[in-house]
């Protein structure tokens, strides 16, 4: 089968929806499929197009037997609701001209944003092909749920688009069992929707011991170090974080690491600074090839999001790399990804947003062995049941009844 997939995130960039495709696009090329990928120059999160690249109408590359081809897009930095909504659009018009030109059986356009959706199908209508929606989250909805806009006269009009695509789609693929609940209750069939979720490459993500050499170049040495790896944005309220820590500062050797860009980083940085929070470290983003490296000295890995019905929902896929190296958890995310993790024994789950409840199950974790131990063995069973190739053989099952 040729298959055509749309996404605006792919390798060489190092968030979820980028690794989720590429991995998924490998496998199926290994079991004899062709797959092309249409995505924009690698950009995310800052903004800044990466070396070695420049953002121009059209460049083709090969990338361990995926064609990827890459369009121009509006570039901008991961925040700014307006900017970013241009930086979707563009993309979506210039994937779609791409898209025409390549011989295809199948259009595959995945989230978050939904342009990239509108892309898909609008190819679907031009190609007469069957195309597949990937939700990777519930879009508009996540805009209001993080405050980035209210509800107004756009808003809507995303929505009745958002529901034009369910409806077009030959199938859709959620990754989340709460998505699939939440899309029938708005009126989609059931049958027209599967779940494949999000998994980990356990090649990439083995435990190790810790790299002591890292600890030392970064001044923490005898320290017990939480650590936060990802986004930060609107969604992941890691200034109530940044407030543990700092009201724990002085009573114990306990140490935040948080790492990556986004919209509020900028705003974590400032608050750091000017309240003098000297227990939190923040680094930039940094290669996807040394994440693993990054992950080996941590003693906790930690995970958070607002508190909010929304949020439910989700999924976030930095378990599953964590879990893979054994590392326990500590999440502040209510609903599905809490049952994942406390079906496991993974780590421990707070009440987000509850700093009583936090320190609590922090404490817990670090003083315990046996829950500690115990955790470490949730994290491994976890990654075996959510190995990616098991999901991406899944996935291209559903692709092929089509």
């Amino acid at each position: 089968m040729r298959i055509l997939f749309l996404t605006d995130n792919f390798p060489p960039e190092v968030n979820a929806p980028a690794s989720r495709t590429y991995d998924h696009a490998k496998e199926w090329v290994k079991a004899g499929h062709s797959v092309t990928v249409i995505t924009c120059f690698p950009n995310f999160p800052k903004g800044k197009v990466y070396d070695g690249y420049k953002n121009k109408l059209y460049q083709r590359e090969q990338m361990d037997g995926i064609e990827v081809i890459r369009v121009w897009s509006y570039i901008t930095a991961n925040k700014g609701f307006f900017k970013r909504t241009l930086d979707f659009i563009s993309y979506s018009i210039t994937s779609f001209f791409a898209g025409l030109f390549v011989n295809s059986d199948v259009i595959v356009a995945t989230s978050p944003q939904f342009f990239t959706a509108l892309s898909g199908r609008t190819l679907a209508f031009f190609k007469r092909k069957p195309w597949i929606m990937e939700v990777r989250d519930l879009w508009p909805e996540s805009i209001k749920t993080v405050g980035a806009m209210k509800d107004n006269m756009f808003i809507r009009f995303f929505e009745w688009q958002e529901m034009r695509c369910y409806r077009s789609a030959k199938k859709i693929i959620v990754v989340t069992d709460s998505f699939k609940r939440t899309l029938v209750s708005r009126g989609v069939p059931a049958e027209k929707i599967d779940v494949v979720k999000n998994g980990v490459d356990r090649l990439k993500f083995s435990p190790q011991p810790k790299d002591f050499t890292l600890i030392k170049e970064m001044g923490l040495n005898g320290k017990k170090i939480i650590g936060y790896i990802g986004t930060h944005g609107m969604a992941h309220k890691l200034d109530f974080i940044m407030d543990c820590a700092k009201h724990m500062s002085g009573k114990n050797d306990y140490h935040f690491l948080f790492i990556g860009s986004g919209a509020e980083r900028d705003a974590l940085l400032t608050k750091q600074k000017s309240e003098k929070i000297e227990n939190v470290t923040l680094l930039d983003s940094i290669p996807k090839d040394q994440v693993n490296r990054y992950i080996s000295i941590l003693d906790l890995a930690l995970i958070n999001l607002r508190k909010s019905d929304l949020f439910k929902t989700v999924i976030p896929s930095k378990i599953f790399e964590n879990a893979c190296m054994q590392i326990p958890i500590i999440m502040g995310v209510e609903g599905e990804a809490q049952e994942i993790i406390e079906s496991y024994g993974a780590g421990l789950c707070f009440e987000p947003e509850n700093e009583e409840d936090f320190n609590d199950k922090l404490n817990k974790l670090l003083s315990d062995n046996d829950v500690y131990a115990s955790c470490q063995e949730g994290g491994r069973k976890l990654s075996e049941d959510f190995d990616r190739k098991v999901l991406a053989a899944k996935m291209l099952e559903y692709i092929l009844q089509l």
